[in-house]
């Protein structure tokens, strides 16, 4: 006897407001989700896949309208739902993870008190038996000390653990359907496989039905029972795992898997034997917290870190979250006070220099971050943004523009973008706006910060691609920071593994991939999804 679906989506249309690039954000889209079942909903951002999660939700945005289609939640018709009915079934019947935790949660309650609301929202069980379902929940998403997570809130937690809350939080009433929204995209290689195994062994516990968003192939060849790919609002392709990542039948999934990184890195090449651009030796950085009138605690955040970085060379920095990379990284750009230590910008020996003295060499040594939309202030046009280092360090008006103007071609946008301002581009364009504005200063040293970490894979690989040709052509030296180690093997000559603010290994790519030495080294190599697929 044929099983009905969990999750049943029937010719799925959602209209675009006017003036919009096109007409649908999701067109015609259908499938079908059963009970333990994953089915991964990947393509590039703008695809359509949170459109289409936020359909089942009923979650959609004010502007978007739901034009076509039918959706059922087992056997039961969503698409003329009221809004009482569906607060009913959200929680209860499904649950949702999204992307970014501290987004997420409410920062002024509790963790414990924001699962009792999800109980006390669609229960009517006494205090004592949501007290124990929440204790219970946090056991099962393997939180440690569950008595001191429920008086915790958010921002005392790591990102991790974070993610963990609301994977409890979309859990505790064992809904028929989980939809997980880019859930590990934030996350170091480890925590990613820790929560990836979580949300197996939940699924399995309870039956689960889980549709899960991702543009992370190496996921997707992991979890997936079933892969749907969306280009523009269509579901291009569709069918079980191995067929879809092995045999695809379409040129824009053949695309998607030609532009994921692999593990092996490329056969080393030559680089020029010139003095370090930036040198640092024996840094240390130690933070003191006081905890009541007393009692002090010290954090060892970075101990005896050195590394050189040449003229043309791509120095890679991995590791999980907390383990010294950015610290390393706000040390080196002079963000923040080394406690010990040396760091060189070209001769300069500048750890102790004041920001007086430092700020005449800042052009040096420039930073990309992970997010753009932080980065850029969303009132300044573009052209204002890339010019205002390059004017600030010397140049002229006519100058700066001259200069911030060529980038922009370099970077591949249209001299249009020049007025225009961040938020009418996309994510990779915005990065590729970030990238300029950091090249407008003439660095020798360009600290790449999670720069790619929340693209996806096919925007990933022309910024990639971006980052290669800028340094061929300007011989800068480049720091990238990152937890994909994918990504580190494709673009890095030599990578550095920290763990828990020591530099435990170092050495060229290629052999340190193949040989890795330290243990900690071994397991990170291990934990990438899809490594062994």
């Amino acid at each position: 006897m044929m099983r009905e679906p969990v999750l049943s989506v029937q010719n799925l249309s959602v209209a675009l407001p006017a003036g919009a690039d096109r007409s649908h954000a999701v067109q015609e889209v259908s499938l079908a989700l059963h009970a333990g079942e994953t089915l991964c909903v990947v393509g590039e951002s703008g695809s359509g896949k949170s459109v289409l999660a936020m359909s089942v939700m009923g979650l959609l945005a004010r502007e978007l309208r739901l034009t076509q289609g039918q959706l059922h939640l087992q056997q039961e018709s969503l698409t003329e739902a009221s809004p009482a009915r569906w607060r009913a079934l959200r929680g209860r019947a499904m649950g949702m993870v999204f992307q970014e935790p501290m987004t997420a949660l409410n920062p002024v309650m509790t963790c414990g008190d924001q699962i009792d609301e999800v109980l006390q929202c669609h229960t009517d069980w006494p205090l004592a038996q949501r007290r124990e379902a929440v204790l219970h929940i946090l056991q099962q998403v393997r939180l440690p000390e569950p008595e001191r997570i429920v008086q915790s809130y958010p921002h005392q937690l790591s990102g991790g653990q974070r993610q963990r809350i609301v994977i409890a939080m979309a859990m505790v009433l064992k809904p028929a359907l989980l939809i997980c929204d880019e859930p590990t995209t934030a996350l170091d290689v480890t925590t990613q496989q820790e929560i990836l195994k979580l949300i197996r062994q939940l699924q399995q516990a309870q039956g689960t039905a889980v549709l899960f968003i991702t543009h992370d192939m190496g996921v997707v060849s992991e979890i997936a029972d079933q892969v749907l790919v969306m280009h523009q609002g269509l579901a291009v392709e569709q069918g079980p795992r191995e067929q879809v990542m092995r045999q695809p039948t379409q040129a824009y999934t053949r695309g998607l898997l030609a532009a994921v990184p692999g593990m092996t890195p490329p056969a080393p090449r030559p680089l020029p034997d010139t003095p370090p651009v930036l040198r640092v030796q024996a840094l240390g950085k130690t933070y003191v917290a006081r905890e009541g009138l007393t009692r002090v605690r010290r954090t060892d955040a970075l101990r005896d870190a050195s590394l050189e970085l040449r003229a043309g060379e791509t120095v890679g920095i991995v590791g999980e979250s907390g383990s010294g990379k950015s610290t390393l990284a706000r040390c080196v750009l002079r963000l923040i006070d080394p406690d010990q230590g040396q760091i060189h910008w070209g001769k300069d020996p500048i750890a102790d220099w004041p920001e007086s003295r430092l700020r005449p060499l800042r052009h040096r040594i420039q930073v990309v971050f992970q997010d753009p939309n932080r980065s850029l202030n969303p009132r300044m046009r573009v052209g204002q943004s890339i010019s205002e280092g390059a004017r600030n360090f010397g140049l002229s008006e006519a100058q700066a523009e001259s200069r911030g103007r060529e980038l922009l071609t370099q970077m591949g946008l249209p001299p249009q973008a020049w007025d225009r301002y961040p938020s009418q581009f996309s994510g990779g364009q915005r990065q590729r706006i970030a990238l300029a504005r950091a090249l407008a200063c003439a660095p020798d040293v360009l600290v790449a910060d999670e720069a790619v970490s929340a693209l996806d894979v096919s925007v990933q690989a022309q910024i990639l691609d971006l980052l290669r040709e800028v340094q061929r052509q300007l011989g800068l030296g480049l720091l990238f920071i990152t937890h994909d180690l994918r990504v580190a093997a494709q673009l890095c000559d030599t990578v550095i593994v920290m763990h828990r603010g020591e530099i435990v290994e170092h050495g060229p790519t290629a052999s340190l991939y193949a040989q890795p030495q330290h243990e900690y080294t071994r397991r990170l190599l291990a934990s990438v999804p899809g490594a062994q697929a």
